[in-house]
C-alpha cells in the first residue's frame, strides 16, 4: 500500500481523497477509475486507483465502516457543492 501510516476512517476523507484523484493532486497518470477492494492476505479494505489496464496506481486503506458508508461516493464519484 502506498501510505501505511495514513487509513481514511471518515467519509470526509473519502471526498477529499476522490477530489484528490479527480483534480490531479496525487500526480497520477493515466488514471481510468477509482474501486473498493479487499486485500486477499489480510482482508483489509483499501480504495484503489487504476489504469485503463487495471494496474494499480494508488491505494490506501481504509476502515470498515468506510467500506460500508463510502461504496457509493466511490461509485457515483463526489458531486459538487454549490
Amino acid at each position: 500500500m502506498n501510505d501505511e501510516q495514513s487509513v481514511i476512517d471518515s467519509l470526509a476523507e473519502l471526498e477529499q481523497f476522490l477530489l484528490s484523484v479527480e483534480n490531479g493532486g496525487l500526480g497520477l497518470a493515466g488514471i481510468e477509475g477509482v474501486g473498493m477492494a479487499t486485500n486477499n492476505a489480510d482482508g483489509r479494505h483499501f480504495v484503489a486507483v487504476f489504469d485503463n489496464k487495471h494496474k494499480l496506481l494508488h491505494a490506501r486503506w481504509i476502515t470498515d465502516d468506510i467500506f460500508a458508508t463510502g461504496k457509493d461516493m466511490v461509485r457515483n464519484g463526489v458531486k459538487g457543492k454549490h
